[in-house]
């Protein structure tokens, strides 16, 4: 299982830290776990997938 921190998902998806937090506030991108500091990490998988719903439903 490959972590990515909240600065890695949004530089992936092409969008602000501040959109990738809310995301993950409104579980639409569930974090897999904390780091040592409370912020959120993200399996890379799901990060992905989301990339792909996101793209489909007509974008980010």
């Amino acid at each position: 299982m490959s972590l990515m921190t909240v600065e890695q998902v949004s530089e992936y998806l092409g969008v602000q830290s501040a959109r990738v937090e809310r995301l993950e506030r409104e579980s639409l991108l569930p974090a897999a776990d904390k780091d040592a500091n409370g912020n959120p990490l993200f399996e890379k998988d799901a990060v992905e997938k989301y990339k792909v719903l996101a793209e489909r439903l007509g974008g980010i």
